[in-house]
């Protein structure tokens, strides 16, 4: 029974039915009201006391309408459906408050869900690893290391010395492969592990089976997982890929499985191929070799503060065992997603506190159209309040109105946060996607949909509440009063001045980090390489391993390469390195000074093999001495040059020409300095400059080369060229990594840091100064509106129009003084926590704050003389009319 009630209750509310019901009401009223009239009538009263009586006897004819309409509907969903049809009227009757309103906050909200779905998707999603909490990641220290690879002779004792991993495994970081295929050798994404890694992660392969135990040995055959893009990509996805051999520098292997479609390893990319460590390399043979990371599953009821002083107990063991190489290296233990996360998680912490400040002064911003729109609704809600509207009724219509604004805020945030999100991810290199695997498939989910949908309450019920109490129990009699702006506009205009100062102070904090984010990014692209980069190029060759094996066929290959590629049209200068300038610092080596006592020192230095042209190649300025010669092979004795930071550390007030010295690796071999050449930036860019040693190529061949091209034309054009010969050569080698000098400066992962940091707060900081200008603006033109009168008896009584201006700027610079100065303030602060991101500027940057204070009052001047002007302009007798 109780259902039908409902159910003919709720038929009762549709748009039909109600007409008919109140049809049927009218008439049956009437025909009530009739009969207590004509009951009268016979009582002998007149016909107007007879109607009048009959009324009272009935009630009153609309509280009968409503009574009965309360017994015939569901009075909350009635009221609901008229509320949100009144304030859908009433929005309408606003269109200029609805679009702005709803604009400022679907901005505010937008950032907040964009930033957001970044951090839920790179700090919050778990990692897929089973019981990821429980993986960590384990690394050497060294005293200018925080967290180094250490070597494979390491990991194996590490691993025998093991009491609170469940299981420890180790892969390799210089990883890549020389695939071999029909058209020739190319390079192939991929890397090598330990037998019981992916076990130890909690990954089980698609397809196929995982390492066995003791694949890894060197007695085991070759075999290799590939990812699930590799077995689309290059097997077509096909189920016989299985059992199918791959040339793999050199070696065949046997494919045995495929990883799952959403495995991701960020540490080390997208790879393709994934190889077994072995012992009997020539890398791991050696202690002094390191170019492994671990990754380690704890034991139950171990936490890393517990690992971490076990690991310490094992490295302090090995610098006992072995002081020679495993002096000053202790352990280090930390979370694997901190390793996963990496650099990204400050930037993404910044950038969601900057959306959510951006948010609040949207929301201050809609705060303050908000009460000018119920200032002006005085007269309106105290008519309504006098006729018999309780407050809770007024309040359900203010929470109506707020909700319709919050949800049209809230679904074109969603809109603009799915552009925002797909820009913010067009910002990140495609070559940089593969180590932030967070960003596949980044878009709308049920978790952003729950997020903006919170947010659209909290706002909702911000704007119900507000206008709610600033309108409350009134003063009717002052609220029906026609003269009504004196009285509520005075007190608009203090709550409206408290809430633009809140604006200005935030979007002060906003425009002071992004102004220091910018000049962090400017000072990193501008930073002192130590080379032109302009028309600068370069590309990584890499060879199988028995094909380049002794120095003589390595030294014949770099000639050949040389002498080709400066014969190409274009080409004004070619050398050869180890390795890219700005990029990665590995590659280095210990050494002793000849003749000086080792008192047991690490004297670790950047290593690299480079031809006679290098320094030429690269425009490096000589400071001393001589580059190399031609002539210096094998043959003569060996000689090096080192960078300004080496001779200032190891040679201070000495000259360091003609000082000798031997590296670790071969301690009886001196090699004499004959040049010192400025600082090249040699790592990445936002490092200190390194100590570094260049040995001549000719003397000391590199397993790997790359050829740098300095072009008189653009890079672009010749570096194709540049690969096309190098395969002439020898079809065998595998070109990889080619770019010119600038993209890679652009493109370095500092760079990628400090850009994409500086382009989001600047664009936060951009909306956020639109607003608190929009808002400043509001607030001074409403004051001018609501004092009209007084402002007309001024100028009535000789007032000067600069008196005037005089009055209204004084105010607007009070407001806006004020604000700076909290916002000045609060920048300070927020400075000092982004200090991590800021790259040569000081959190508290005195030109950054000046150009900041300097931008938002010449704006605020301008937002304050418009209404100024107005004001001054005010024909006394029209305002004194129109009161």
């Amino acid at each position: 029974m109780k259902l039908r009630a409902w159910l003919s209750r709720l038929a009762g509310m549709l748009p039909g039915a109600r007409r008919e019901r109140e049809r049927e009401l009218a008439a049956e009223i009437d025909s009530h009201l009739q009969m207590h009239i004509d009951d009268n009538l016979r009582c002998g009263m007149t016909p107007e006391q007879a109607r009048r009586e009959a009324i009272l006897q009935l009630g009153g004819v609309e509280a009968t309408k409503e009574a009965y309409r309360d017994r015939s509907t569901i009075p909350f969903l009635e009221h609901l459906v008229q509320d949100f049809r009144f304030a859908i009227r009433q929005l309408r009757k606003s269109p200029g408050f609805t679009c702005t309103a709803v604009l400022v906050l679907a901005l505010g909200m937008s950032a907040s869900v964009a930033i957001f779905a970044f951090v839920d998707a790179a700090l919050i999603q778990p990692l897929p690893y089973r019981d990821q909490s429980r993986l960590v990641a384990v690394s050497e220290t060294a005293p200018d290391y925080p967290r180094a690879l250490l070597s494979y002779a390491d990991f194996a004792d590490w691993k025998r010395l093991n009491h609170v991993f469940k299981s420890i495994d180790a892969y390799a970081l210089n990883g890549g492969f020389t695939l071999s295929t029909r058209s020739g050798a190319e390079q192939a994404a991929g890397t090598r592990v330990s037998a019981g890694f992916f076990r130890t992660l909690g990954v089980s392969p698609l397809l196929g089976r995982d390492f066995y135990p003791g694949e890894d040995s060197p007695a085991a055959p070759q075999t290799v997982l590939i990812s699930y893009a590799a077995w689309q990509r290059r097997f077509g996805g096909t189920d016989d890929v299985l059992g199918k051999t791959v040339t793999l520098n050199g070696s065949p292997h046997v494919i045995i499985g495929v990883l799952p479609r959403d495995f991701h390893f960020a540490p080390y990319g997208g790879a393709e191929f994934w190889s077994t460590l072995r012992s009997s390399d020539s890398c791991e043979q050696s202690r002094g070799c390191r170019n492994v990371f671990t990754v380690a599953r704890l034991s139950d009821g171990i936490s890393i503060q517990a690992a971490s002083a076990g690991m310490q107990v094992a490295a302090r063991q090995l610098q006992r065992e072995y002081p020679e190489s495993n002096r000053d290296l202790a352990a280090n233990v930390e979370s694997l997603r901190d390793i996963v996360v990496g650099d990204v998680r400050p930037i993404l912490l910044v950038m969601l506190s900057s959306a959510c400040l951006l948010l609040l002064i949207a929301c201050v911003n809609l705060t303050t159209l908000l009460l000018a729109r119920s200032d002006s609704r005085r007269r309106e809600i105290a008519l309504r309040g006098a006729l018999g509207a309780s407050s809770s009724r007024l309040f359900h219509q203010f929470a109506t109105e707020g909700l319709v604004l919050a949800v049209a805020a809230g679904s074109l945030s969603l809109v603009f946060a799915e552009w925002g999100m797909r820009l913010l991810v067009s910002i990140v290199p495609e070559d940089k996607l593969e180590s932030m695997p967070w960003l596949r498939g980044l878009g709308l989910d049920y978790r952003l949909v729950a997020f903006a949908c919170g947010i659209s309450l909290v706002a909702g019920a911000i704007f119900a509440v507000i206008p709610f109490l600033r309108v409350s129990a009134p003063d009717l009699a002052d609220g029906l009063r026609a003269g009504t702006r004196g009285s509520s506009g005075t007190m608009w205009q203090r709550v409206g001045a408290k809430l633009v100062v809140v604006q200005v102070a935030l979007a002060m904090v906003l425009m002071v980090s992004s102004g220091l984010l910018g000049r962090s990014l400017y000072l990193l692209l501008h930073v002192d390489t130590g080379m032109q980069p302009d028309h600068l190029a370069s590309a990584q060759v890499d060879w199988l391993p028995d094909r380049y094996s002794t120095d003589e066929q390595r030294v014949r290959l770099e000639r050949r390469t040389l002498k080709e590629i400066a014969a190409l049209p274009g080409v004004r200068s070619v050398a050869v390195s180890l390795t890219h300038p700005v990029g990665s610092d590995w590659g280095t080596t210990g050494f002793h000074i000849v003749g000086r006592t080792d008192q047991g020192e690490q004297h670790e230095v950047i290593s690299r093999q480079v031809s006679p042209a290098y320094f030429k190649t690269l425009e490096a300025r000589l400071i001393r001495g001589r580059y190399f010669r031609e002539s210096e092979d094998a043959s003569k004795p060996p000689v090096i040059i080192v960078n300004r930071t080496l001779a200032s550390r190891y040679f201070a007030g000495e000259d360091p020409i003609g000082k000798q010295i031997c590296y670790a690796w071969s301690p009886r071999i001196p090699r004499q300095i004959v040049g010192v050449v400025e600082d090249i930036k040699e790592g990445s860019l936002e490092n200190a400059n390194w100590p570094a040693v260049y040995a001549p190529f000719d003397q000391n061949p590199a397993g790997m080369l790359t050829v740098l091209v300095r072009t008189s034309m653009a890079e672009e054009a010749v570096l194709p060229q540049v690969a096309a010969t190098i395969h002439h050569i020898d079809r065998d080698l595998s070109v990889h990594d080619e770019s010119t000098m600038t993209d890679r400066i652009n493109g370095a992962p500092a760079t990628l840091l400090h850009r994409s940091s500086a382009w989001v707060m600047g664009t936060f900081a951009g909306i956020a100064f639109v607003l608190g200008i929009v808002g400043l603006y509001g607030v001074v033109a409403y004051s001018v509106s609501q004092r009209t009168r007084e402002i007309g008896v001024r100028i009535a009584l000789g007032a000067e129009p600069r008196s005037v201006y005089r009055l209204i700027l004084t105010e607007a610079a009070r407001v806006v003084g004020v604000g700076t100065v909290l916002g000045a303030a609060g920048a300070l602060g927020a400075a000092r926590l982004i200090r991590g991101l800021l790259f040569g500027v000081s959190p508290w940057d005195g030109p950054t704050l000046a150009m900041a204070i300097t931008v938002l009052g010449l704006a605020a001047g301008v937002a304050s003389f418009i209404p100024a002007r107005r004001a001054a302009s005010i024909d006394p007798v029209e305002a004194l009319r129109a009161e």
